[in-house]
């Protein structure tokens, strides 16, 4: 069998994007829902949201925006539409559901951007591309879960609005390693670059 990395150069993917001038951090629904074990989104995450909190406190020392999504829904509502049918336990997400807390870390500061988000891209339904376009940036430095669901969904609509998504992959996690290895590779090769954990301390410098 071709190695897939040698096999998707070979063809003409993978060329890096390389950051802009102006990032900022995208922290992606992490919340207690994945980290809690009586949740059916219960994922072995602990890791990439440590590695998340560093990328957050690095950014905001360096004077540098972090934004924060949450998927949110009114009890009662068909918010979600098709979504929420192929995926019954997003219902973990109705307002008032403990689950759908941040974390204490990483977590909003007053002042902070939070995007509200039914579906799983970020850009998808709200004003995040034109809030990023208004104050100048170019480039996100993306964290989050899952790396197959909402990180892949933001991260390529992130290229589609015409910003540069470098997703952290020490700072993305999903259910099993094998989804968060097959989604970077192929975030690497078509949507964005794949970074580092220190690579992506080294931007936030």
């Amino acid at each position: 069998m071709k190695d897939l990395r040698e096999d998707a150069r070979g063809a003409g993917y993978g060329r890096a994007l390389g950051p802009g001038r102006r990032p900022a951090v995208l922290v992606i629904d992490i919340c207690v829902a994945y980290l809690d074990d009586e949740s059916p989104l219960r994922a072995p995450v602990e890791d990439a949201v440590r590695a998340a909190a560093r990328v957050v406190d690095h950014a905001r020392a360096g004077g540098h925006p972090v934004l924060f999504s949450r998927v949110t829904y009114r009890p009662g509502t068909s918010e979600g539409g098709l979504f929420r049918r192929k995926v019954p336990s997003l219902a973990v997400f109705e307002e008032g559901n403990p689950l759908a807390d941040f974390l204490p870390e990483p977590a909003p500061l007053p002042g902070e951007t939070v995007v509200a988000k039914q579906y799983p891209s970020a850009f998808h339904g709200t004003a995040l591309a034109a809030n990023l376009t208004a104050d100048g940036i170019d480039t996100l430095v993306i964290t989050g879960l899952t790396t197959s669901g909402c990180v892949r969904a933001t991260a390529t609509d992130a290229m589609q609005h015409g910003f540069r998504p470098m997703v952290v992959a020490d700072a993305c996690g999903d259910r099993d390693p094998r989804l968060h290895e097959a989604n970077l590779f192929d975030l690497d090769s078509k949507y964005a670059d794949v970074i580092a954990l220190d690579a992506a301390l080294r931007l936030l410098d």
